[in-house]
């Protein structure tokens, strides 16, 4: 393969792989309705699938580094083509809240068996292809990819679903079955060669080992890790709230239509902002800058949205929506930024567990905060809720500041095409 088959390969799957969970995105709540969940158990069952996510994601992440990242990433699909199978049976069935508390939980098994392969897999073939470009070129054009899908996504499962929820669903499980042959065609371990000697358990063990070793003990990893929970983790939250919030500024509980229009304008901020990383290489030195500079914009459009109800009906929804948009926009822009600084620090071996530790830490935080800032919300109100999400947000500064003063050649925005994927510029382990 060549690099440019590897992004090829890449940027197929994501399409397929976003594409299939976006369908279900703008409905998912209203279907549990629908199958006779109360609201407070429909989001019991979306906390049981976040529980699964911090539960299953480093075990996952072994996976990926003991039998291969192709393994890992087909084991996700098929995990996640049985559990929306399981849903659409639940649906029938009228089932109890336990059941779905139980198959929720095994989705975010899925989607874990994703989180650490499907970049670990692109880094190294990237790495042993030749590939001598910026990676966090192709981390954006992911992004726009992914922004692309979900807009088209979230589009026809709204509309699908007020045919019937259980046409998405269905929908899902068929391109969850192309995504498996999309993987099994194209997404070979290059550049890495899976440890298949030994027992699992020894495997794992070593692999845990080692990457605590660079993961935890690793400076720079341990700062995203200790930030993650104030940034993925409020952004769960965030997300969420969204849809009531508008509906609320909008002064029309029915109007139900304004989260799908709320949910395009999201995914072509996202579109937007991944096409953009291009232009960021050549304003910003550093890729802790652009985290910087990021998380701060994103934070005050934050507290901006919580005091927006402050204005008059409906001016506080367009305002809302307009910053909304915005933080989508940023988060875009940072997100390949810190992907090229995380891989540029972890080694090969571990890179798929360490991804996936990161990962972990974020959806920890989300488990604090959905019902922290539920709560802020219920006794409140919604705005003041966002307020406190914009002053949590803003906690990861100092950790990306203490990244920054490291001063690691990881840091260094590729402003040539020439620059090397990953490591230190000396050839040096870069830790």
């Amino acid at each position: 393969m060549t690099p440019t088959d590897v992004q090829r390969a890449y940027l197929t799957l994501l399409l397929l792989q976003t594409l299939a969970a976006s369908l279900i995105w703008g409905i998912n709540t209203l279907f549990l309705l629908d199958a006779g969940l109360s609201i407070t158990e429909a989001f019991v069952a979306n906390a049981a699938f976040t529980a699964g996510m911090v539960i299953f994601e480093i075990p996952t992440g072994v996976v990926a580094d003991a039998r291969g990242r192709r393994i890992s990433f087909i084991l996700g699909a098929a995990t996640l083509l049985v559990t929306t199978l399981a849903y659409l049976l639940l649906w029938v069935v009228g089932a109890h809240i336990l059941w779905w508390v139980v198959v929720s939980a095994l989705i975010g098994l899925g989607f874990t068996f994703f989180s650490g392969a499907t970049e670990a897999w692109l880094v190294d073939a990237l790495e042993a292809t030749g590939y001598d470009g910026a990676i966090e070129t192709v981390f954006g054009k992911g992004q726009a990819m992914a922004g692309g899908a979900t807009l088209v996504g979230t589009i026809a499962g709204g509309f699908l679903g007020g045919i019937s929820f259980g046409i998405p669903y269905g929908l899902r499980s068929l391109l969850l079955l192309a995504v498996i042959g999309a993987a099994w065609k194209w997404m070979h371990d290059i550049g890495y060669e899976p440890d298949r000697e030994g027992s699992v358990a020894d495997q794992a063990r070593a692999i845990l080992k080692a990457s605590v070793t660079h993961g935890l003990r690793n400076p720079p990893v341990r700062m995203f890790l200790l930030a993650a929970p104030f940034s993925a983790g409020v952004g769960i939250w965030v997300f969420y709230a969204f849809q009531p919030y508008l509906l609320e500024l909008f002064g029309d509980p029915d109007a139900t239509y304004l989260a799908g229009i709320a949910a395009a304008a999201f995914a072509i901020a996202q579109m937007i902002g991944g096409a953009s990383v291009n232009l960021v290489r050549r304003v910003f030195r550093s890729r802790t800058s652009v985290l910087l500079t990021t998380a701060t914009f994103a934070a005050m459009a934050l507290v901006a949205v919580g005091l927006a109800e402050q204005l008059a009906i409906p001016v506080g929804f367009w305002v809302a929506i307009g910053l909304l948009a915005l933080t989508a926009l940023l988060w875009a822009l940072s997100g390949p930024m810190q992907q090229a600084y995380l891989n540029a620090v972890i080694p090969s071996k571990q890179r798929a567990t360490v991804l996936s530790f990161a990962s972990l830490t974020g959806s920890a935080g989300g488990v604090v905060s959905q019902p922290a800032l539920g709560r802020v919300a219920d006794v409140w109100s919604l705005g003041t809720g966002y307020i406190v999400a914009g002053v949590l947000f803003a906690f990861q500064l100092p950790f990306l500041a203490r990244v920054k003063s490291m001063g690691l050649d990881a840091d260094k925005v590729q402003r040539l095409d020439s620059a090397p994927v990953a490591g230190r510029s000396d050839g040096e382990e870069p830790v």
